[in-house]
This record gives C-alpha cells, sequence and structure tokens, in this order.
C-alpha cells in the first residue's frame, strides 16, 4: 500500500492551513528539517499503545501541545531517520536500539515554524520504561490503539493559537488532551495505514 499522504494530512488541518500551504513555495523557505517518531509498543498487559508527549510551556510556536517524541536535525546526524531516534530517546529514554522504524510517512511541512518535518513509524516489542526530559516534556501520553482508531476520538474545536484567534480546528481528543496540528495530521495519516492494514 502507498502512503495516504496529503489527502490524510488534510482531512485533520483548518481549511486557512490547507489554503496556505498550496500558495507556499516551500523550498524558497529553506526550511528547517526535523523527523519525529510514532512509536508503538505494549503495556503490562499486552495492549498496543502509541506514545505522545505534552510539551513544557515554553516560549515558541510549539509550546504546551501534544506531539510525538522528534526534533530538529543536529550536525551530528547521519539521516533524519537518526534524528527521530535520538530525540525519542533523550525526550522519553527508550533506547534507540530497542526501537524498529517499520516505514517513513509522508513529510510535512509546518509553516509557523518553518520545520519540514519527516515522521517515522516504529515499534518496539517490549514495555518501555520512560524517563522524561525534565527540560522539554511535561508529560508522557499512553494511548491505546483502540481509542487512537475509534472514530469518535475526532472532534472539531475552537482554538486560539499562537497565530490565529478563534479557529475552528479538527482535532483528536486522546487521553483528554486535544490533539491538533501537524500532530493530528500525522496521525490521520497513519490512521488510514493501520485501518486499512487492520481489515480483515
Amino acid at each position: 500500500m502507498g502512503l495516504p499522504g496529503q489527502a490524510a494530512h488534510h482531512k485533520m488541518a483548518p481549511l486557512s492551513r490547507i489554503t496556505e500551504l498550496k500558495e507556499i513555495d516551500i523550498t524558497s523557505r529553506n526550511p528547517k528539517k526535523a523527523a519525529v517518531l510514532s512509536l508503538f509498543y505494549p503495556d503490562g498487559q499486552n495492549i498496543t499503545k502509541l506514545l505522545l508527549i505534552h510539551r513544557k510551556d515554553y516560549k515558541g510556536v510549539h509550546g504546551n501541545q501534544v506531539g510525538f517524541p522528534g526534533g530538529k536535525m543536529e550536525a551530528g546526524d547521519e539521516s533524519l531517520m537518526q534524528t527521530a531516534l535520538r530525540e525519542t530517546e533523550e525526550e522519553v529514554g527508550v533506547l534507540a536500539r530497542n526501537i524498529e522504524v517499520l516505514k517513513e510517512l509522508t513529510e510535512l511541512y509546518i509553516p509557523p515554524s518553518n520545520f519540514l518535518v519527516r515522521p517515522y513509524l516504529g515499534i518496539t516489542k517490549q514495555q518501555p520504561i520512560f524517563l522524561k526530559q525534565e527540560s522539554e516534556v511535561e508529560a508522557i501520553i499512553e494511548v491505546t490503539l483502540s481509542e487512537y482508531l475509534n472514530d469518535d476520538a475526532i472532534i472539531d474545536q475552537k482554538l486560539t493559537t499562537s497565530y490565529a484567534i478563534a479557529i475552528d480546528v479538527p482535532a483528536f481528543k486522546l487521553n483528554g488532551f486535544t490533539v491538533w496540528g501537524a500532530t493530528a495530521m500525522i496521525l490521520s495519516e497513519l490512521k488510514e495505514m493501520l485501518t486499512h492494514a487492520l481489515k480483515p
């Protein structure tokens, strides 16, 4: 199966973002490269879970938001996949050597921060012992696969962000957290892939 790509992203993007992305010449903006990891793992009852993090409320576009572990590519990183694994190890303590990366997902441009993000899908076959990076991570969020794939988890919410006031935003409601923006767009592509793969 090919990647659902931008069509899946757009299902969870505000209309203003879709319009903006169509008009932008991304290359001319010389975006910063970043990578994130969608990590699935078993808990103590062997229930499949997805890892998200609640970021600290720092000054910046993505402060106090829910996202995946990940971040900016650094000079020592040999690839964006290594960036995703390094950042995951730093932010939540899951060792890179224990993670199997299964697939590269569709890259996504984030206009407010000028990041071009490459998501990866990974698994670890053992229950992780999380160690959050106190300077970056407010909380570790463990979402069951069944909650994530439930269509009732998708909502519409009016939000005020660092770059827009009172905009209607499609979002996921997971573990009581509202997950929107680039993270929701990546979750949308991932959900389409998993739903297709899990069909009997």
